[in-house]
């Protein structure tokens, strides 16, 4: 499923910003936090990516360690 949004522009004398609203229900699934860091990476001029710069690390599990 997808979430259509808007995107706005503000212009301030001579800074131009754009925003884009994340949607609560896309950010609760991702489980965003405030403030947390993120960057776009531009695959083409239709596809943006929205990444975490810090990743979650990952939880090793011991041979012995029950799951």
């Amino acid at each position: 499923m997808g979430y259509k949004v808007k995107i706005q522009k503000v212009d301030r004398g001579a800074t131009k910003s754009y925003y884009i609203n994340f949607p609560a229900a896309v950010a609760d699934a991702c489980k965003l936090e405030k403030g947390e860091e993120m960057e776009w990476v531009i695959e083409d001029k239709n596809t943006f990516v929205l990444q975490r710069v810090k990743k979650d690390p990952i939880r090793k599990i011991k041979a012995n360690e029950e799951q």
